[in-house]
């Protein structure tokens, strides 16, 4: 019998969370074959075997915590087996004909286990929907869902609580006219979930950057009246390759050429604060409001791609980031952040920068509004309100003005950055 132990699923990660265990006691399983899905404080990760075996104990109950290095799961190697039978059958024999009658009629427990009916036939749902199931000792299976390819949601779950107590439905609605009810409010406890995972790491991380970093804020509206207006020319075209444009990709080929101006907004101080580290590429992270938490992806070197590329860059982490199975590489190495948070409905924000990054911009949403043009004439217009957060021990209200201006600049002529485009 092997122990499998937990590798190394990421730098600086010594444990996660077991989220759904795909195997159950007694199972054979294949080479390659998914074992396990742990929660990171990053990201969801898939384990697979490493050969194929029978898997003959589970170390960790799903919704505990496993350490890396620490036995996972246990598993007897094929045709190991065989020869144990064949060294001790006199053993063997011994311990069936000491074992009492009642206890071999029983079902296996291991065989049993809903997650072994459910081993090639995974119900999708988020972390959180899956700790929601878990708490009311339900089984996903149970459970039909509404969302895309089958996906239980939350107002599943909910939903089919509701369906689930129908005797309780029917004693509230006989309950005595002059019986004094107490206010669900006053009895009901409140729900304990413990903060791991992506949300853990980003509580940590938001309070060492607001306590560590002294932000300065920048406030500022774009007319983006022409950028809506070019992107509508441009969506056809995109789709026609299999690529949904959004405005994104415009706000990431813009920075980096803005950045080509104030390279000090994509530098990074070090840890010790006598350097300043000025880098060549433009990493640009966004921030995605995922099931998991706040992650900020990253898409690599935007100075070199096309609008069409990173379009498509866009597309994929944002898929990922949603089904809270963004790649490492992706998290690590960004320059500057963007937090898009007009796309929930927000007007302005005061963002927290992504250490160790140097700056980031808050999004709102853009609003048709009055303005006067050059003649005194009332036009309406699109206008988008940002707002820029900086770290203000190298970056000085003069410099994300600038920056700014220049990141405005392209955005209210967009034709404009097709001159500075390799």
């Amino acid at each position: 019998m092997s122990d499998f132990l937990l590798p190394d699923i990421g730098e600086g990660i010594v444990e996660c969370e077991v989220v759904e265990w795909r195997v159950a006691e007694g199972d054979q399983i294949e080479e390659d074959q998914p074992i396990v899905e742990v929660m990171t404080d990053k990201a969801l990760v898939e384990i697979t075997a490493p050969e194929a075996g029978i898997v003959t104990k589970l170390y960790v109950a799903q919704g505990q915590i496993a350490k890396v290095h620490a036995p996972l799961y246990a598993y007897q190697v094929d045709g190991a087996s065989n020869n144990m039978s064949e060294a001790e059958p006199e053993v063997a024999q011994s311990a069936s004909r000491d074992k009492p009658v009642a206890q071999t009629t029983e079902p296996s427990t291991a065989t049993s286990t809903p997650a072994a009916g459910r081993l090639y036939d995974k119900v999708p749902a988020s972390p959180a929907v899956r700790r929601l199931v878990r708490e009311h000792s339900l089984q996903l299976t149970e459970i039909a869902g509404s969302g895309k390819d089958g996906r239980v949601l939350k107002e599943d779950v909910l939903a089919h609580l509701d369906q689930a107590s129908p005797g309780a439905a029917s004693a509230n609605n006989n309950v005595v006219s002059n019986q004094t009810v107490k206010n669900p409010i006053e009895t009901q406890a409140p729900r304990v979930e413990p903060l791991r995972g992506v949300r853990a790491v980003m509580a940590k991380r938001m309070v060492e950057a607001a306590s560590t970093i002294p932000h300065f804020h920048y406030g500022e509206e774009i007319d983006v009246t022409a950028l809506l207006a070019l992107r509508e020319r441009l969506k056809p075209l995109a789709e026609a390759q299999g690529e949904r444009l959004t405005l994104m990709p415009f706000f990431m080929k813009a920075m980096a050429l803005a950045v080509a101006e104030e390279p000090i907004v994509n530098a990074q101080l070090n840890a010790a604060g006598d350097e300043l580290h000025y880098y060549h590429q433009c990493n640009i992270g966004m921030a995605v409001d995922s099931k998991s938490g706040l992650m900020v992806p990253n898409v690599k070197n935007v100075e070199r791609l096309t609008l069409l590329e990173v379009a498509r860059e866009v597309g994929r982490l944002t898929t990922s980031a949603r089904e809270g199975r963004v790649d490492q590489a992706d998290l690590k190495g960004g320059t500057i952040s963007i937090s898009n948070i007009g796309a929930l409905g927000g007007t302005y924000a005061a963002p927290i920068i992504n250490a160790p990054e140097a700056a980031i911009v808050a999004i709102g949403k853009t609003q048709w509004l009055p303005r006067f043009d050059e003649q005194g004439a009332v036009q309406r217009r699109a206008i988008m309100t940002i707002t820029w957060a900086g770290d203000h021990r190298f970056i000085d209200g003069g410099t994300i003005a600038r920056f700014c201006n220049a990141w405005k600049a392209f955005l209210e002529a967009p034709e404009t950055m097709l001159l500075h485009l390799a």
